[in-house]
């Protein structure tokens, strides 16, 4: 509009100039007079262009912390609400979890010497929390866990291959789970890993059987029994891309977790995963190979107790439909030696030879629960040959396992669980005095905060 009149000013003042030379005798000094006005004008309408200019981008500045503003109210919202058991994100690519998990069990039939057909009820509890941090700029990542827990459940009073309470921590003591660094390297393509490492976070996974807090309970089905996995400890974990679908792992290990000479003994263990995507659906095959040399003993050669062993395995996992998942794990174990540190909970050494177990998920969308989740579980531990060779009185029969358990979704940060096992052939039958399958019938109070 100012820009109009300036026009129209201009207009009208060469009109009066032209008039004035001809008619009126208008000097070239006002007509100079009435340049400079007009470069005022000019100027002022510069200022003015400016000023709006700057106002603009005022106006934009604020728009844009308003919508950061908004974006970090969203995403402080939505770690409100997250899911159980994610990590809430604080800023700046931190984030924080904590849970408890609260277990109660109770059995007509506790083996365990000095309580054979008794009736027994404990509980156990373990706590959490996590920290993270993104290093984006880096690709890095920096994690530590610290836990703490009391309580050996049921876990004392049964003599079993693979006993009934993966979660138990009978240690209220505060210890360090984990903590590590991982660094992204080779595009994306490739990721290092070490510091104090839980191996089974990284091998053997799957996605209806390895979550003790969530999933099944019993120890046969959140990993495969016929691997030697050290408790957490310090290692080393590599895993490569090659190709979309595709992810080689390799891991070494200290194998007796002390920390001491951590280079004299170690687990090693590799891991080839597909991903699958039968009828369309997602699911993974994880081939494994493991070899452990700390020593072990021979069972038919008591004098030799400086073995090595070494196995390998499957774990399977595919999404049949919207609401169902099925699995499957396989394993075996070289048969002729034994780790002297692994024995039940009575004491007695033994070693496995094979191991499988397989199972349905089903969440809870068809019956109007679609958080919750109904699971059911089959699976054998069979004794090593040398180890029943290695006593002419053990029967060493195959130990069976079936578990089903129904998860409540309550809400965000509550889910309660009622678990159910039952345990054939325990301990091979080779309990002293009991031969009788195992009931176990439980409840798991999973808390996220």
């Amino acid at each position: 509009m100012l820009r109009r009149a300036v026009c129209v000013l201009l207009f009208c003042g060469g009109c009066l100039v032209s008039n004035g030379f001809a008619e009126e005798g208008v000097t070239v000094r006002e007509f100079q007079e009435l340049q400079e006005r007009v470069r005022r004008l000019e100027e002022r309408l510069a200022e003015q262009d400016e000023c709006i200019l700057e106002q603009k981008r005022c106006i934009s500045e604020q728009e844009k912390k308003i919508s950061e503003y908004d974006s970090r109210l969203a995403a402080f919202d939505a770690g409100l609400h997250r899911q159980e058991g994610a990590p809430m994100s604080i800023g700046g690519g931190l984030e924080i979890g904590a849970g408890a998990t609260i277990i109660v069990q109770g059995t007509d039939n506790a083996n365990a010497p000095g309580q054979l057909k008794q009736d027994r009820t404990d509980a156990s509890y373990s706590a959490d929390i996590t920290i993270g941090k993104e290093f984006s700029e880096v690709g890095g990542k920096a994690f530590l866990h610290v836990e703490a827990g009391a309580g050996s459940g049921l876990e004392d009073d049964l003599v079993l291959y693979s006993n009934v309470n993966r979660d138990t921590d009978d240690d209220e003591n505060v210890h360090l789970t984990e903590v590590w660094y991982e660094q992204v390297l080779l595009g994306d393509r490739a990721v290092l890993t070490f510091g104090k490492l839980d191996p089974t976070a990284y091998f053997d996974g799957n996605e209806a059987a390895n979550d003790e807090t969530t999933q099944f309970l019993g120890r046969i089905f959140r990993n495969n029994p016929v691997i030697e996995f050290p408790d957490n400890t310090a290692g080393i974990r590599l895993a490569y891309v090659p190709k979309e679908g595709v992810e080689l792992g390799y891991g070494v290990f200290d194998a007796d977790s002390d920390w001491e000479k951590i280079a004299d003994h170690l687990f090693h263990i590799g891991q080839v995963t597909f991903e699958t995507a039968f009828g369309g659906r997602p699911g993974h095959t994880r081939f494994l190979g493991w070899f452990n040399d700390a020593p072990h003993t021979e069972w038919l050669q008591a004098s030799r107790t400086k073995e090595e062993a070494f196995g390998f395995a499957l774990s399977f996992d595919q999404e049949i439909s919207d609401n169902i998942t099925a699995f499957c794990r396989y394993g075996w174990q070289e048969p002729d030696v034994y780790d002297p540190d692994i024995t039940a909970a009575d004491g007695s050494n033994f070693s496995l030879e094979h191991s499988w177990s397989a199972g349905l998920q089903i969440e809870g969308e068809p019956w109007g629960r679609e958080q919750d989740v109904w699971a059911l579980a089959v699976g054998q531990a069979v004794p090593s040959r040398d180890y029943k060779r290695s006593n002419a009185g053990l029967r060493a029969k195959t130990e069976g396992h079936l578990e089903a358990y129904y998860r409540i979704h309550v809400n965000d940060h509550l889910s309660i669980t009622p678990d159910f096992q039952y345990i054939w052939n325990p301990f091979g039958k080779d309990v002293a005095g009991d031969t009788d399958g195992i009931f176990v019938g439980g409840m798991r109070t999973q808390i996220d905060f």
